[in-house]
């Protein structure tokens, strides 16, 4: 098909049709982020917070989207610029053109204000291409008002609360209204050689006087990424550690919180309830990657992740919530927003796990805790951080709580066990004394009450004491120190699981009910990068490498890792990027370089 693009009249009512997971890019700035589909279609956004309403919503059914598109028939492709967060889509048409466009949200970040930047770009042949930009506030319930274009063609407007401002579109037409209110339209014809700026500005308190120039905007970005990610030279993959570190990265705020993925209400299992609201904060996976960056460096993630974990126990104590928003609030209820939601999914905004006690996030704030003062990254503060969580472990261990997969309560192995692992690690850091001795008495209580009611007949850990399955966390336990390595116990949970959660290369968290493995849900990508580990740790290497390439191809052209994969359809599932399994990537990157060097 040449001419218009067939998804350009769709789009301005906001009802494109998405693409699959593998084929969205992510922009961030750490406040907010954007997925970027294949037709140059930005389908969502929120703002101005992570956990605020989508300005661009198509992604799950909703209004409001921003795309640059050929206008001829094309092929689609895109790479981000190395240690970076800015997207670049190519395109090639059957007209003979090539044409490129280089994406980003602006750095540094600001909480009430994004810029959006696209530069437009004819690399070979004339470049002729669509412009649409749609904001609909509210998933698709506040549209586009008080449009105008003053003097120097910028186009200003509102959308609910947000004021707008657009350049580069000075030769724009306006859409007429209707129930999703107004849209811009615009085509560009470039010769080759030529490039074209767009800038949308977003923000909370109008407009910020003179519109940012495009040139000095690239420039800061550029050198915003350079700042932010490290080379990571010295792991067994620089290019994807890096990558990595900047997906980390690009998802934690200016208050350094994490948040555990871009979107929400991506389903892991077409139509069958599970559609997660991601946006906000988990303790745990906040832990792993301070974890994951403290293997290499004492980095900056390491510091946001320390600084927020830390002030959360000393705010919450033995009561410390499972996760929260980026700002330390409370994570919302779950609603509904009565929209079609992405295709196999729903639309559920909020999460049910502001109700739920997570046992292992007080063992994981220990590693993470003992992690920083292993760099000298610990102060004061942290410290009495320490004492807070090593007293709650101490007042709940005994209690059910939901585990890592955040199921039915019970007395999950994998929390304990953690827990006694955190200990284990702070009172290496403060060798002798009081505390030290109470911290190790009291791991030693943990492990051997774990042993005496969670061991399987056959040798290996079970589930809980009620729960004789297997279970992916189980492998968790010598990878953090809670047992030695070579413990028997360890062995014969890895072998089993090996045996029974795995397959072509894949690795399954646990078997929910009798079906075949990858009928009940898709391959855990975490497994697998825990699966790498477990196999390093054991001097495996030729089986730990295999484990981490076959894990971390498990990806779309833009390098993102969603939670599960889709082994038939080699599908991503769930929601995009998922910043844990990011974080193990990492993890792995620096861990099999050094069983390489032995």
């Amino acid at each position: 098909m040449t001419g218009a693009h067939p998804d350009q009249g769709a789009a301005a009512i906001g009802f494109a049709t998405p693409h699959v997971l593998r084929e969205y890019a992510l922009l961030c700035d750490g406040e907010r982020g954007i997925l970027i589909g294949p037709r140059g279609d930005l389908v969502w956004m929120c703002f101005p917070r992570w956990d605020s309403d989508g300005i661009f919503s198509t992604l799950i059914g909703g209004a409001g989207s921003y795309a640059v598109t050929p206008r001829d028939r094309f092929v689609w492709g895109g790479r981000y610029e190395p240690g970076s967060l800015i997207w670049v889509s190519r395109w090639v048409t059957d007209a003979g053109s090539i044409i490129e466009c280089r994406e980003a949200l602006a750095l540094p970040g600001h909480p009430d204000r994004a810029i959006i930047l696209r530069r437009v770009i004819a690399r070979q042949g004339t470049a002729r291409v669509a412009v649409l930009l749609h904001p609909c506030g509210g998933f698709g319930a506040e549209p586009l008002t008080g449009l105008s274009q003053d003097e120097s063609g910028r186009w200003n407007g509102r959308v609910g609360t947000t004021h707008l401002s657009f350049t580069g579109a000075e030769g724009a037409a306006v859409e007429p209204d209707g129930r999703r209110g107004k849209a811009l339209r615009l085509e560009l014809d470039l010769a080759e050689g030529e490039h074209h700026d767009l800038v949308l500005e977003l923000a909370l308190h109008g407009a910020n006087g003179e519109p940012p120039d495009p040139d000095t905007a690239w420039s800061g970005t550029a050198a915003g990424w350079r700042e932010r990610v490290p080379a990571f030279s010295r792991t067994i993959a620089p290019r994807d550690a890096r990558h990595a570190y900047a997906v980390l990265s690009g998802l934690t705020s200016s208050g350094g919180g994490m948040v555990a993925a871009a979107t929400m209400s991506l389903p892991e299992r077409a139509r069958q309830g599970r559609n997660y609201d991601y946006r906000y904060v988990w303790i745990r996976d906040q832990c792993y990657a301070g974890q994951a960056v403290a293997k290499d460096g004492p980095h900056p993630l390491l510091d946001d992740a320390v600084h927020f974990v830390r002030d959360r126990l000393l705010e919450h104590g033995p009561d410390l919530r499972p996760a929260y928003t980026t700002t330390g609030g409370r994570v919302p209820d779950e609603r509904r927003l009565d929209l079609p939601g992405y295709p196999g999914g729903q639309d559920v905004v909020g999460n049910w796990v502001n109700k739920q006690f997570q046992l292992d996030a007080f063992g994981e704030a220990l590693l993470l805790f003992s992690a920083a003062a292993g760099h000298d990254h610990l102060d004061a503060e942290g410290w009495r951080a320490v004492e807070v969580a090593a007293k709650a472990i101490e007042a709940r261990w005994h209690e059910p709580d939901a585990g890592i997969w955040e199921i039915d309560p019970d007395e999950w192995t994998h929390s304990r066990m953690i827990c006694a692992a955190g200990l284990r690690a702070v009172s290496g850091r403060r060798p002798g004394g009081e505390l030290s001795s109470r911290w190790l008495a009291l791991a030693d209580a943990i492990t051997a009450d774990s042993s005496a009611r969670a061991l399987h007949p056959s040798g290996r850990w079970q589930r809980s004491p009620g729960d004789e399955r297997l279970d992916a966390a189980l492998l968790l336990l010598p990878i953090r120190g809670a047992i030695p390595a070579g413990d028997p116990r360890a062995l014969a949970t890895l072998e089993a699981f090996d045996a029974e959660l795995t397959q072509d290369g894949y690795a399954y968290r646990y078997r929910p009910d009798e079906r075949p493995l990858g009928e009940a849900e898709g391959a855990f990508l975490l497994c697998g990068f825990l699966m790498a580990l477990a196999r390093a740790q054991q001097g495996d290497a030729v089986s730990a490498m295999r484990w981490f390439e076959r894990t971390r191809a498990s990806c779309g052209p833009p390098g993102l890792l969603s939670e599960e994969f889709d082994v038939a359809e080699r599908q991503m599932r769930g929601n995009l990027p998922q910043a844990f399994v990011h974080a193990l990537l990492l993890e792995c990157a620096v861990e099999l370089s050094r069983l390489e060097q032995t």
